[in-house]
């Protein structure tokens, strides 16, 4: 039995587990403001409470960055936050971001004992609430690099696979630089997760945090056209980069109508809304125009990012449309329950198949046709079958597709001997090596889309080949010597 909790198993199977804070559903779908409020201190004991202290803490198994889990929970009990935020830091230099937009429910959640009989520990609401604790009691302090190192390390994009990377390069005693193409950090975190799910104010928090171990970051640095990766390495002397560009440029249907105005891609939306504040406009310069009813393409977590962020710039009635059930949508869980809340409407079991135009080219509608499930196909999914005769038109006048994303070509097109997949996705191995010699890869740009946790895990991995190769050359460079 652990020491930190008093309670037999038995005891802590009584106790329900604790819900978090959330606004009210009305009020939410009209504001950008944070849905869930978290758990406070008293549901944050409560809940580490319920853990079992396992001998065998499957709950790791299931985490992509390998936190210490029963560790940060002991110190919880303790009422140690902040000792219990350092704890998560050791493996996830982003805890806050992480403790809001991680799907914990398929990993760490997924695997824990408890849920095998009754509902799992709560372990992502947990760690945000350390993170926020840390952050609102302005308690952190940067961990202390030991070692120094002369050789500088390129990071290419400031999404969670680079900030991940440089945190961990940084502890390391590497010099490290992170070039942004855009005018602001975080990558997806800042131009694809909407403010009512991720604000702004924490992503530049743990930006800052980032740099507290002497990361540079250099914005508006578009790498491909302002220099190359070999000018890197032949003029800015980088001993090795890392390629962490995501995957920005939208896929769409190839149906009929996808010209008109009033088509968006979700990449676009998202970035006129989140990076470019037109929720806010016109206090902020970009407009976005929508329809009093709009229809989103889509299943994942852009989708219902984009449908949910509809509703919130006034669209009476806002449609998800998605070609399989419920039970196939890749989205979180608890996304699909908050959207159903706000009014949302799934139109599942449906597929577009062309849009409509009015007599100005906007779109004023869109085909339908309804579906069943066959056989799985290659994703393990059952295959929708298209119903015959079932077509019907849904009077829209935006349109959003949110149906994938494959990354921007300029840093492979630009770069010799960087092999590529048919998607256009760089191809690195296991430690996220790619074809080149010093350069390393990872995130959405090696896996094409992907959660923000499994692009922590390529950053992390990477940087530890990274610190690998480098610590190799200077052991054969010395011998050389």
């Amino acid at each position: 039995m652990s020491q930190a909790n008093p309670l037999k198993p038995s005891e802590r199977m009584k106790i329900p587990r604790q819900e978090p804070l959330e606004q009210d559903a009305a009020e939410r779908s009209v504001n950008f403001l944070e849905v869930s409020f978290g758990f406070d201190m008293e549901r944050t004991v409560t809940e580490a409470q319920r853990c079992l202290d396992c001998k065998t803490p499957y709950c790791m198994d299931g985490c992509p960055v390998g936190i210490d889990i029963p560790g940060f929970i002991k110190l919880v009990i303790e009422k140690d936050y902040v000792g219990a935020v350092q704890k998560i830091r050791e493996a996830n230099y982003l805890p806050a971001i992480c403790g809001r937009v991680c799907p914990q429910e398929t990993q760490c959640e997924e695997l824990c004992v408890m849920g095998k009989k009754f509902t799992p520990v709560a372990i992502g609401k947990m760690e945000r609430f350390v993170a926020d604790y840390e952050m609102r009691e302005k308690l952190f302090v940067a961990p202390v690099i030991k070692e120094h190192r002369e050789e500088k390390v390129a990071v290419v994009g400031s999404g969670p696979a680079g900030l991940t990377c440089a945190a961990e390069l940084a502890q390391k005693g590497y010099k490290v630089t992170i070039f942004e193409a855009l005018h602001a950090v975080g990558g997806v975190l800042r131009y694809g997760i909407p403010e009512f799910r991720l604000p702004k104010e924490i992503l530049d928090i743990e930006t800052e945090r980032i740099k507290a171990l002497g990361v540079e970051i250099l914005t508006n640095f578009v790498v491909g056209r302002t220099a190359t990766i070999d000018e890197f390495f032949d003029e800015w002397g980088f001993s090795a980069i890392f390629l962490a560009t995501g995957a920005g440029t939208p896929t769409f249907m190839g149906i009929a109508g996808e010209n008109l105005s009033g088509v968006y891609s979700a990449n676009e939306f998202l970035t006129r809304v989140n990076l470019m504040g037109a929720y806010r406009f016109p206090d902020y310069d970009t407009p976005i125009r929508i329809g009093k009813q709009v229809a989103v393409i889509g299943g994942g977590n852009t989708a219902m990012d984009a449908v949910r962020t509809a509703k919130r710039l006034g669209a009476e009635e806002a449609y998800l449309i998605y070609r399989r059930s419920r039970a196939e949508m890749p989205a979180r869980q608890e996304e699909i329950h908050h959207a159903e809340q706000e009014g949302i409407k799934l139109l599942l079991l449906t597929n577009p198949t062309r849009i409509i135009a009015d007599d100005q080219n906007w779109v004023a509608g869109i085909e339908c046709q309804k579906m069943e499930l066959g056989e799985p196909d290659e994703s393990g999914r059952r295959r929708p079958v298209a119903v015959k005769g079932s077509e019907f038109v849904l009077p829209v006048q935006t349109i959003v597709e949110a149906i994938g994303q494959k990354p921007n070509p300029i840093i492979q097109s630009t770069t010799p001997g960087l092999s590529t997949s048919k998607r256009g996705t760089v191809v690195t191995d296991d430690g996220q090596k790619t074809s080149r010699q010093g350069i390393f890869a990872g995130g959405d740009l090696a896996r094409g889309g992907a959660t923000v946790i499994l692009a922590m895990r390529d950053g992390k991995n990477a940087a530890a080949a990274i610190h690998t190769y480098l610590t190799e050359r200077r052991s054969s460079t010395a011998d050389q010597a």
